[in-house]
């Protein structure tokens, strides 16, 4: 989950996997956000104003989008452009202390909007000195109850006259490997999200390969071929414009005359035209890409990444090898060999270390249960691959082979989880020459100080190694 900058937006994954975006409330919100109050079904209103007034609307709408001001916060949930949830806090009874108001749009409880909402109002109301948090509910809303019950905060409730008075102390932040009940709670949430928006990444039921040729050596071909040969029983299509089939894989020449949309899509054109080409797969449903093309700007970069959030497209890559699921017999990378499949999970950013890394432990009997290079790593990262490790019952070994890893304190608490289950392996990928040469290869993620690096494995409880060679002997 992206943090909430106090001017700027955030994007968040509901339970189901989809993205939403997250930002702040202003005074150019207040028709949808009255028009979503307007359209609440009398019950819903009744639990959220104790009244079914409609005027409650309007005056809601103008205090949620008054002018920003340092002691009131609001947040809107968007699906697309569609506005689906609102929050947000006002002073209560002191300087530290400040009651919230959650509201959901109807077609849209249930999926895990208020929770998001929650957390990002705890994180600014905590920001701006905020201590306590303060609720008044119908004993009926049993909507809002399992909301502010399944939070992770210390909740403490007090009955007057048919409402609950609710009061939740706001934990202050921790530092990296103090534990938290809150942010366990949240991270909970925050795997099971992630794990469903990776399904149609490392579990599709449908590929489509665009870029591919009929020239042959060509990236686009190798990783169709690769697809149809490792065994995929799901639909696989290619996109070119020439349109001929190639090799019978069945070929459209625009992604728009698909037949279904897939939920994987390849991407291997040329640089320049990849935002385009994410768009069109946005328009046209698909649900993850992986972006094999290197060179982009970091301009192209932020619009692919702005695209894909905006259609709920989970992304891997730019500048990536692929990925693979031997089991499903899904092998979307460009190795000469399929990998056996196996126990082993294994992610990596440089496609020529992800290379070498399947060959070595295909040459030491070690298969694999999926992979992903994840390149420049702008939106799927080791993270959401532990993630999805912990979740499978295939999985007894991860291996990371990365030169950065996003945020830090994240990456701790979800490795030193994953870990605690099975062994998780590393190497300090900027110690070697091959390492150093793979960070300065990605310039989109940062890589950490050694030193750094050091801390934040023993905080995980990673088993870390200074080679390849020693990686391959851990294993």
């Amino acid at each position: 989950m992206a943090a909430l900058a106090e001017t700027g937006c955030s994007y968040a994954l509901l339970a189901d996997g989809t993205t939403i975006t997250i930002r702040p409330a202003g005074p150019a919100d207040e028709l949808p956000v009255r028009q979503l109050h307007e359209a609440m079904s009398p019950d819903n209103l009744y639990s959220r104003f104790f009244s079914m007034s409609r005027m409650a609307a309007e005056q809601e709408a103008r205090r949620v989008c008054r002018e920003p001001g340092p002691d009131h916060g609001a947040l809107l949930a968007l699906l697309g452009d569609q506005l689906v949830g609102v929050a947000s806090y006002e002073p209560a009874g002191g300087p530290q202390a400040a009651e919230i108001a959650l509201a959901v749009a109807d077609g849209m409880h249930g999926r895990g909007v208020a929770t998001l909402l929650l957390e990002h109002l705890v994180s600014l109301a905590r920001a701006r000195g905020v201590t306590v948090l303060t609720a008044e509910a119908l004993t009926a809303n049993r909507a809002v109850l399992q909301v502010l019950g399944d939070a992770g905060l210390a909740l403490q409730q007090k009955f007057d006259g048919g409402v609950l008075e609710l009061s939740m102390p706001i934990p202050p932040g921790t530092a990296l490997g103090e534990a938290s009940p809150y942010l366990d709670a949240v991270a909970g949430r925050d795997k099971r999200a992630n794990v469903a928006s990776l399904e149609p990444l490392l579990a599709p039921r449908s590929v489509a390969v665009i870029g591919a040729g009929q020239q042959p050596g060509s990236i686009g071909r190798m990783i169709l071929l690769n697809i149809r040969d490792g065994g995929f029983s799901g639909a696989l299509h290619a996109v070119n414009p020439r349109g001929a089939d190639i090799d019978g894989v069945p070929c459209v020449r625009t992604i728009a005359a698909l037949p279904e949309a897939p939920d994987l899509a390849v991407i291997a054109v040329p640089a320049a035209g990849v935002v385009d080409v994410a768009r069109e797969c946005g328009k046209r449903g698909v649900r993850a890409l992986v972006v094999i093309t290197s060179g982009l700007t970091p301009a192209q970069g932020s619009s692919l990444l702005a695209v894909s959030r905006q259609a709920g497209m989970r992304l891997a890559g730019p500048d990536c090898f692929g990925v693979a699921v031997p089991a499903i017999g899904l092998d979307a990378t460009f190795a000469m060999h399929h990998p056996a499949p196996g126990k082993a999970g294994l992610v990596t950013q440089s496609s020529g270390l992800g290379v070498a890394l399947l060959e070595h432990l295909s040459r030491l009997g070690i298969g694999i249960s999926s992979f992903a290079s994840v390149g420049g790593m702008l939106d799927v990262s080791a993270n959401d691959l532990l993630m999805w490790w912990e979740a499978d019952t295939i999985t007894e070994l991860a291996v990371l082979y990365l030169e950065s890893f996003g945020s830090p304190r994240q990456f701790a608490r979800t490795a030193r989880r994953v870990a605690a289950r099975i062994p998780v392996l590393t190497v300090h990928a900027g110690r070697s020459a091959p390492g150093q040469r793979a960070a300065a290869s990605h310039t989109a993620a940062a890589a950490a100080p050694l030193i750094t690096r050091q801390a934040l494995f023993e905080q995980a409880g990673i088993i870390a190694t200074t080679s390849l060679g020693e990686l391959l002997d851990a294993a």
